[in-house]
């Protein structure tokens, strides 16, 4: 058995983007593995936008890392010891074991998944967080109706590519906001949105205008900056906008996110046309979560909801995906290997 652990902790706080020198790989002693825990072994480590705000010491909804402290984020992880009489060696778990390649756990907090299913990695995507928040935002508070124009904004990431597959399953029009040329191109061919617009096109905001042509009823919010301007004037009276993220603001300084310059114009149109404004964490939700698996799995199997993972190999390059990420690199849902999945 492999002696030690292999891990990625906190070095310092980014000041604005993240860089290779606020992160550090360190290897620890393996854990004795006491009574009622499992010693579980990392397959794959899910990378998020949101673990930019933990990094940060700002007041948020959750605790910051540490400085030194493991990198936080969910994995699809094998029991590779157990002393716990519900959880046997072998199993397939999902966890929130962070950026490294063994951790204990008590099994609270493990959920099984079966292989049969899916990939194991889509337990991080497509049925995993991601995935519900799409789910979640979208039957809470975007609640289409069939014939209404749904504007997704990271239409090709993990969580935008599934809101505008459920939004087209439940009979609405799904328009798709992407970098490049490529990644609009998947929305629209592969995932069957009814339009993708380039977000990097110099004539961005008159072509998000041309594909919505009747005006957007709902838009689900993943980015902000550039983006939220050229929706906002779209916006039909009564829309809804689930707040999800704002992925062109993480790397703002203090000054950035002081500044309200922008906060007047939109909040005169929210009022002039009565529209619901709704920022959200999918764990309000989390009783729908087995409907949304059940659901989401049967879509899966007749072909209707299709995924895409960007997978690097190496819990190493972990930092500089990461980077990548903030930076729009990706190309679907994010996932460092980190062992073998056999």
């Amino acid at each position: 058995m492999t002696q030690s652990i292999r891990r990625i902790v906190l070095a310092s706080r980014p000041s604005g983007a993240p860089t290779p020198s606020n992160f550090r790989l360190e290897e620890a002693a393996m854990p004795d593995l006491p009574d009622g825990q499992v010693l579980l072994e990392t397959i794959y480590l899910s990378l998020d936008p949101y673990m930019r705000g933990r990094m940060s010491d700002a007041k948020s909804y959750a605790d910051p890392i540490a400085i030194d402290d493991v990198i936080v984020g969910a994995t699809v992880s094998r029991i590779k010891q157990s002393r716990s009489e519900d959880w046997k060696k072998g199993d397939i778990v999902l966890a929130y074991s962070g950026w490294q390649t063994h951790a204990l756990s008590d099994g609270k907090d493990l959920r099984r998944i079966d292989p049969a299913v899916a990939p194991i990695s889509t337990g991080l995507g497509v049925l995993g967080m991601t995935g519900f928040s799409a789910y979640a935002g979208l039957h809470n508070i975007g609640r289409p109706k069939p014939g209404e124009t749904v504007v997704v904004a990271a239409a090709s990431g993990a969580v935008g590519s599934v809101v505008g597959q459920i939004a087209r399953i439940q009979g609405s029009r799904a328009v798709g906001i992407a970098g490049g040329r490529a990644k609009c191109a998947f929305v629209k061919n592969e995932l069957g949105f009814n339009a993708a617009v380039d977000h990097r096109a110099p004539d961005f905001a008159r072509q998000l205008a041309e594909a919505c042509a009747d005006g957007i009823d709902v838009y689900f919010e993943n980015v902000g900056g550039a983006v939220w301007n050229a929706v906002l004037p779209l916006l039909n009276n009564f829309a809804r906008i689930p707040l999800c993220g704002m992925i062109s603001h993480y790397n703002d300084g203090a000054a950035d996110e002081q500044s309200t310059d922008r906060l007047p114009a939109s909040m005169k149109v929210i009022q002039q046309k009565s529209i619901t404004v709704r920022g959200f964490m999918n764990v309000e939700f989390i009783d729908q979560q087995p409907a949304f698996l059940k659901q989401a799995a049967a879509w899966i199997a007749d072909g209707r909801l299709k995924y895409r993972e960007d997978i690097v190999d190496g819990l190493e390059l972990a930092p500089a995906a990461f980077i990548g990420l903030l930076e729009g690199r990706n190309f679907g849902k994010l996932i460092i290997r980190v062992s073998g999945d056999r």
